[in-house]
C-alpha cells in the first residue's frame, strides 16, 4: 500500500503522477479498479480535485518492477537517530530518481547505506525523502527512516513549522535590508523547464530576504543575503529573486552558467522540534567555493 499526504490542491492522478513512481495511466486504471482512496474513501473519478493535507491511499500496486541501484555514493550525515537523519547535501547531487535519471542520486546512496530502512510514504522513487532541494543547490535535507516519522515530519512542513534558512549570492545591488516577496509560483507557460511568477496554475509563495553584505565579484555588485522559506515551491528562491531583478549568482537557468559549481545558494539551517518533542537546530558551513568568493569580495 502507498499512503500520500496532498500538499496542494490538484487533479488526484495528476498529483500522483508528479509524487510516486507511478504512472499517470496506471493510476487511471487503479482509480477504475477502486484501489484508491481519499481520507478513507474510494475516489472513482480521475478529475477528482484533492485538497492540501487530503490522505491519499493506494491499496494495490501495479505489478511493474523498478529496478533502483543501491550504489555508494558518499553522505555528509550531520546527525543520525533511529527515526531520521539530516544530510548536507552537495551541490551537483540530484535528490532523487526520475524517469531518464535513475542512477547517481541521493536516493541511490541512501539505499546503499540504510536498505529498507527508509520511509516510502513519497514512493520508490523517492525512498526517505521528505522534502527536497535543488540539483546544484547544496546544504541541508530531513530523511525519514520510516512512515510515521515522515508523516510527522510532512505535517510540520504543512503547518511552516520547520525554519528553513539559505545563503544566497545575487547579482546587483539589493538597497533593501529587508524585503518579503509574497507572489505565486507555477510553471513557466512559455518554457516546461522553467518556473515562473504568475496567477495561471500557480501556488502561493512566501520568501523573507535579508541583506547581510555587499560584494565586489569581477567589478559587478552583488550581494549576500539570507532567505528564508515559509512555502517551498520548486525553484522557489530562484524564481522570486530573479522576478525582483536579483538572480542568483551563477544560476544556469534563470542566470548566467559561470562554473560547473552554478548557483550559489545553500541551506545553511534547518530548525524544528522533531518527533520526541526536542527542538533541535543544524546549521552547516558554507561550500568552499562560496566561503572563498564572500571573503576575498567583501565591499571595503
Amino acid at each position: 500500500m502507498l499512503r500520500l499526504i496532498a500538499t496542494c490542491s490538484e487533479r488526484i492522478d495528476k498529483y500522483i503522477s508528479s509524487n510516486s513512481n507511478i504512472s499517470r495511466n496506471d493510476i487511471q486504471q487503479l482509480i477504475s479498479e477502486g484501489a484508491v482512496f481519499v481520507n478513507q474513501r474510494k475516489i472513482n473519478k480521475n478529475k477528482f480535485i484533492l485538497k492540501e493535507g487530503d490522505e491519499i491511499e493506494i491499496k494495490k500496486v501495479i505489478d511493474k518492477q523498478i529496478n533502483l541501484k543501491e550504489q555508494e555514493i558518499p553522505l555528509d550525515i550531520v546527525f543520525e537517530n533511529d527515526d531520521y537523519l539530516v544530510i548536507n547535501k552537495p551541490s551537483g547531487l540530484v535528490v532523487h530518481p526520475a524517469p531518464g535519471h535513475k542512477e547517481n542520486t541521493l536516493v541511490n546512496g541512501l539505499m546503499y547505506h540504510f536498505k529498507n530502512n527508509l520511509s516510502n510514504v513519497n514512493g520508490l522513487l523517492r525512498l526517505g525523502i521528505i522534502h527536497r532541494i535543488d540539483k546544484d543547490t547544496s546544504g541541508l535535507l530531513i530523511v525519514a527512516k520510516n512512515n510515521e516519522t515522515h508523516n510527522y515530519f510532512a505535517s510540520l512542513l504543512k503547518e511552516h513549522k520547520i525554519n528553513r534558512s539559505y545563503i544566497v549570492i545575487v547579482d546587483g545591488k539589493i538597497p533593501n535590508k529587508k524585503i518579503h516577496i509574497d507572489l505565486p509560483i507555477g510553471r513557466d507557460i512559455n518554457n516546461r523547464q522553467k518556473f515562473a511568477v504568475t496567477e495561471t496554475n500557480s501556488k502561493n509563495a512566501f520568501t523573507a530576504i535579508e541583506v547581510l553584505d555587499y560584494l565586489k565579484i569581477n567589478n559587478k555588485d552583488k550581494t549576500l543575503i539570507k532567505c528564508q522559506l515559509k512555502t517551498g515551491r520548486t525553484h522557489q528562491i530562484r524564481v522570486h529573486l530573479n522576478y525582483i531583478g536579483h538572480p542568483v549568482y551563477g544560476d544556469p537557468v534563470y542566470n548566467k552558467k559561470i562554473d560547473d559549481f552554478n548557483q550559489r545558494l545553500h541551506a545553511y539551517s534547518l530548525e524544528f522540534i522533531d518527533n520526541k518533542n526536542i527542538q533541535r537546530k543544524f546549521e552547516i558551513p558554507l561550500p568552499s567555493i562560496m566561503a572563498n568568493e564572500i571573503e576575498a569580495n567583501k565591499m571595503k
